[in-house]
């Protein structure tokens, strides 16, 4: 499915809200609608919250690029942030999540030579709404207090560390409390992480959702008046069971130069004037198990909304969005992620939707 860009995407997620003095948004990492949909029982209280949604995240379907989205009210291809991993120059291949170059041992630290402010440089939701007399605080992990992600996508306001439920909680709900106009953004990343290791709907993903549920309902009782609470989350997930690997297989690397991406969700930049010979090449290899376009195709498309000439070398000459359970890992240059059973990042249902559940003091 094509992401609703400029309707119903997470770009657009402030603009779905009604107006409140105080209001928060909590994103839970890797809580999709069709998972909550599947799992009423380990989720009573989100259940039965307002939904306004669902929403579509954007392509690719995953963390760094649905923060973007969120964080800036652009479009992947309106705030460049195009993968996880993202070719910025012909030798340099990015981690957006860490700001680290892509598969060294040594995780070199890439916001001196690559600025986040650079990379990314439209104003944040949140530096628009400082502008505007509003207060801000983000409420999420200390250890993301400054990183590269943070300064591209979400920059501005005062952060808050939070390092388990009851301090999200009380961040959330002390910001709120305080007098005039706030926006509250916060974070919980756990769930995400259970449904990578173990699995989307396995039993620990089962019991973080319930978890989840019970911080939300904590959240809502307390809310002070004339506020607003809204969940939603950055992309579903798939349990991936069927690969292909493109460090291993040489008819895959055929006349490549580099990738990046995600396994759901390959860009693959290719070696002058090959791109006709990969395309085919990928197409007659993946068949069925992906959507394998050319980046024309993709942009015409509108896999990442209206596109910004200036990322258009970001991606991929060759797009391959996975369909069904399927993948392209890369075993020697992600092995960790490589071997995650739960993934995120192309466009079917699952990926792509997510809740807006709203209550209001």
């Amino acid at each position: 499915m094509i992401p609703e860009y400029g309707a119903r995407s997470l770009a657009d997620v402030f603009g779905l809200l009604e107006p409140a003095r105080a209001t928060a948004l909590l994103l839970v990492d890797g809580l999709g609608s069709e998972l909550l949909r599947a799992h009423p029982q380990d989720a009573p209280f989100l259940t039965a919250m307002t939904d306004a949604g669902p929403l579509t995240v954007g392509f690719p379907s995953s963390t760094a690029i649905s923060l973007a989205s969120l964080g800036t009210g652009l479009p992947p291809g309106g705030h460049g942030l195009l993968g996880t991993s993202l070719r910025l120059a012909d030798d340099v291949v990015m981690d957006t999540l860490r700001w680290t170059e892509h598969g060294t041992h040594g995780k070199v630290d890439l916001r001196e030579p690559f600025p986040p402010e650079t990379v990314q440089p439209a104003d944040t939701v949140f530096q628009r709404a400082e502008a505007d007399g509003v207060a801000v605080t983000v409420v999420s992990q200390p250890k993301f207090a400054g990183s590269g992600l943070t300064r591209a996508a979400l920059r501005g306001g005062e952060f808050t560390g939070a390092f388990a439920f009851g301090d999200l909680a009380a961040g959330i709900v002390t910001a709120l409390s305080e007098p005039g106009r706030r926006l509250v953004y916060g974070y919980h990343a756990d769930l995400d992480g259970m449904g990578h290791v173990y699995g989307p709907g396995s039993l620990p993903w089962r019991l973080q959702l319930r978890q989840v549920d019970r911080l939300v309902e904590v959240i809502v009782s307390l809310l002070p008046p004339d506020s607003l609470l809204a969940v939603t989350g950055d992309h579903g997930m798939v349990a991936m069971d069927h690969t292909f690997d493109a460090d291993t297989d040489p008819v895959l690397r055929a006349g490549v130069r580099a990738f990046s991406g995600e396994p759901r969700a390959r860009h693959v930049h290719t070696e002058p004037g090959a791109v006709a010979d990969v395309l085919a090449t990928w197409q007659g290899v993946l068949g069925d198990a992906a959507w394998t376009v050319s980046r024309e195709q993709a942009v015409d498309e509108g896999w990442f909304g209206p596109l910004s000439p200036h990322y258009a070398d970001r991606i991929g000459d060759v797009v391959a969005a996975a369909r069904g359970t399927s993948g392209v890992i890369r075993s020697a240059a992600e092995s960790f992620l490589s071997g995650l059973i739960g993934q995120h990042g192309s466009l079917t249902p699952e990926e792509q939707l997510v809740p807006l559940l709203v209550a209001r003091a």
